[in-house]
């Protein structure tokens, strides 16, 4: 029986997360990412692309995904951490600006006029950074 360990908004996070289960050994499956390829609008009403293991291997999946690398990514890289332009706080997120709209447009007109932009956000003062 397969359990879901994580769940994911687009599928490119959770074939990520997928490899690196399988880098650790631990057989992986990617659901509901077809269905989210097709119509990207839908991913919250299903709860997101879910990534699903072996009962078996429950434990071990959720602590090989709980692992924060990131730190030896930036020694590695040798990459600044973003800051924040308005305080100056290292405690910033990638944020899509408009998905919230491009969603109720969608649902009015049944088409994704509204642009969805990447940009960051601000968890400390919640600036948003020009795209």
């Amino acid at each position: 029986m397969l359990t879901t360990v994580a769940r994911f908004s687009f599928p490119y996070e959770a074939q990520i997360a997928r490899a690196r289960l399988d880098a650790e050994g631990i057989p992986a499956f990617v659901a509901d990412e077809q269905t989210i390829n097709m119509q990207w609008l839908f991913s919250n009403a299903l709860g997101g692309v879910r990534l699903q293991v072996p009962s078996a291997y429950e434990a071990r999946a959720r602590e090989v995904l709980a692992e924060d690398l990131s730190a030896e990514v930036d020694a590695e890289q040798g990459t600044a951490p973003a800051r924040c332009a308005r305080c100056g706080s290292e405690n910033v997120a990638p944020f899509q600006r408009g998905r919230r709209w491009a969603f109720l447009v969608f649902l009015g007109l049944d088409f994704p006029l509204f642009p969805v932009k990447n940009t960051r956000k601000c968890s400390d003062c919640g600036h948003l950074e020009s795209p």
